[in-house]
């Protein structure tokens, strides 16, 4: 246990820990298929206290600090900044990668339960906020966006609908 080593020696183990942790949740993520990831199940499905997203604009603020957050975009990845095409395929696959990412960050956040295991409790505690505020962000953007993006997948629907029905 780290709770009997030296203070920079626990937080260097907890450090690489922390990475290696990290590493291999990505590793994890970019390699299961993406079925895994489908909107429709559980982890993904909308919450009646989100309000169709209305929680994330309206009690967090999130128009104002989203786009301060970095991003990452993987090879042939999505960009926050901009939609690149209105078809379903496209709004289907960006909407199963604001899964993907979801997924990645709430099991980083897991984590925490392995500071709390290793560590005393006010080095668990002091890591484990910075394990949170480095990974709920993004968990609550990808949330927010996938909102956003149905919302507009619905659209485009209706839309094809009634040119159809013309």
């Amino acid at each position: 246990m780290l709770r009997y080593e030296p203070f920079f020696n626990a937080l260097i183990i907890n450090i690489l820990l922390g990475c290696l942790w990290h590493l291999i949740t990505f590793i994890i993520c970019v390699t299961v298929p993406t079925d895994f990831f489908a909107p429709d199940k559980k982890m993904y499905c909308p919450r009646k206290w989100e309000r169709g997203g209305k929680f994330y604009s309206g009690v967090l603020k999130i128009n104002k600090w989203k786009d301060a957050v970095p991003q990452y975009i993987g090879k042939d990845g999505f960009s926050k900044d901009h939609i690149d095409s209105l078809s379903v395929e496209y709004l289907d696959e960006f909407i199963m990668e604001t899964c993907r990412a979801e997924w990645n960050h709430a099991v980083n956040c897991m984590f925490t339960l392995v500071l709390f295991i290793l560590n005393d409790i006010v080095m668990a505690s002091v890591l484990s906020i910075i394990v949170y505020l480095c990974n709920l962000p993004f968990a609550i953007i990808q949330r927010y966006n996938r909102f956003r993006l149905e919302k507009l997948k619905q659209a485009v629907l209706k839309k094809e609908k009634n040119r159809k029905s013309e």
